[in-house]
């Protein structure tokens, strides 16, 4: 569960930096005490200097003991009561005038103590021992309450996080419990949670741009599955009909009628073969799969116009000004120059020319046809349109819906105008291509 993932890095984070804070703490703790009690050794050793000097003695306290040492090593408790403290070399060396002062740390009766040795004016010196116990009760205090501040402190980050989460992720629940409703019902009109704006917020816009997409993309498939039933069943019906014709007139026909009716046959399978793979095309999109590069417009304009050439014998001239590379897919603008030339030229008369022309970034062709009306001009890129001036021409209406899709994909855009001397402009702009990429 993510909520107690997040917990469970939350505990881990706050304990290690409790850990950490409480380690350097310790040490500057210990740096303090150890301060502390080094300046408190040294203000007894001063004023024990300063009171013997007047021949007076310390005030007894219970953690510190003195006692004089002469320069021939004989010692002299100034607490009677108290028991004699080993001498060590630095110490000597300080009563015989040969070190001012000397630090050191010796065990007694297996109690440490810290003691410091000062030269008295009158020659010898006093040495004064202070008790580490009041410094390791600190140590140990501070050792003692950590651990239990750290526990507590990470379970009240635990408990905080664990909270604080419930509110932070509600928003995702809602959002993972709507999606498991639209995936279990297929329900894409389902309205997802408010959006707020976090990243959550962030995510459930994406989410909500994805449905969208996906709404249309049903509906774009189910209206092509309805236009493409309908379009199917002209092209059948013919071919069945005449298929039916012959198998009850076998023997019986003129051959002209028997001609005839093979001719329509022909020409009827040829159509749904053509409209069966612009819908294929059209549905399959197998140009996706191409990475955008640059592409020279002129030359493609060339080359789908050299083919056409060949294949129809029609005049198709290819004229150019100021044309620049663009960025798209290069078989995709070679499939929309070829489908805009079989477009110009299934509306053109046999006897006038079709020209392509190239401006910029743009690229069009011009026919002399019936020309598109203002009305018309949009919806001639809709899947199977049919105007009615093009009713009786024959064709899938799939070509130039192909043109506009493949042009969209690589982010650009088409349109139709009246050519100035009668005829049509149908063609498209995409974008220039860039160095640097897009």
């Amino acid at each position: 569960m993510l909520r107690a993932k997040i917990t469970l890095v939350v505990i881990a984070a706050a304990a290690l930096a409790m850990t950490l804070a409480a380690a350097l703490s310790y040490r500057g703790v210990s740096d303090v005490v150890a301060e502390q009690f080094d300046r408190a050794l040294d203000e007894r050793a001063v004023t024990a200097v300063a009171l013997l000097g007047v021949d007076r003695t310390p005030p007894v306290r219970p953690d510190t003991t003195e006692q004089v040492l002469s320069a021939a090593g004989a010692v002299r408790p100034l607490d009677p009561a108290r028991a004699a403290l080993p001498v060590p070399e630095s110490a000597l060396a300080v009563a015989r005038g040969a070190r001012a002062s000397a630090r050191e740390d010796i065990t007694v009766d297996g109690a440490e103590y810290g003691v410091l040795t000062a030269a008295l004016p009158g020659g010898g010196a006093v040495m004064v021992a202070q008790h580490y116990a009041g410094a390791e009760r600190i140590d140990h205090a501070f050792l003692w309450r950590v651990p239990w501040t750290t526990v507590a402190a990470t379970a009240l980050s635990a408990l905080l996080s664990w909270l604080a989460l419930d509110r932070i992720l509600r928003p995702v629940r809602r959002l993972a419990r709507v999606t498991r409703d639209i995936t279990t019902t297929q329900d894409l009109s389902t309205p997802l949670p408010p959006a707020g704006r976090d990243e959550i917020g962030q995510l459930t816009r994406s989410f909500t741009s994805m449905l969208a997409a996906l709404r249309r993309s049903r509906d774009q498939q189910q209206r092509l599955v309805q236009d493409a039933s309908h379009e199917l069943r002209t092209p059948l019906t013919s071919v069945r009909g005449s298929a039916e014709l012959l198998q009850r007139g076998r023997g019986r026909l003129a051959p002209e009628d028997e001609e005839q009716i093979l001719t329509t046959l022909v020409t009827e399978a040829a159509a749904l073969d053509t409209l069966v793979r612009e819908l294929v095309d059209l549905a399959t999109d197998r140009s996706t799969e191409e990475e955008p590069a640059e592409v020279d417009l002129p030359a493609a304009a060339e080359d789908a116009a050299h083919r056409h050439r060949q294949r129809t014998g029609r005049a198709i001239t290819v004229t150019t000004r100021g044309p620049v590379p663009v960025r798209a897919r290069p078989r995709a603008v070679r499939r929309c120059v070829d489908n805009l030339l079989s477009n110009a030229l299934k509306f053109s008369p046999e006897d006038t020319a079709v020209t392509v022309h190239v401006e910029g970034a743009r690229l069009f062709v011009r026919d002399r046809g019936p020309g598109i009306p203002p009305g018309e001009r949009a919806a001639v890129f809709d899947r199977f349109y049919r105007g009615p001036r093009t009713q009786a021409v024959p064709g899938s209406g799939l070509g130039l819906a192909i043109v506009h899709d493949l042009v969209s994909a690589d982010d650009g855009t088409v349109f139709a105008a009246a050519a100035p001397d009668g005829g049509a402009e149908v063609g498209f702009d995409l974008p220039p291509h860039s160095p640097t990429g897009r």
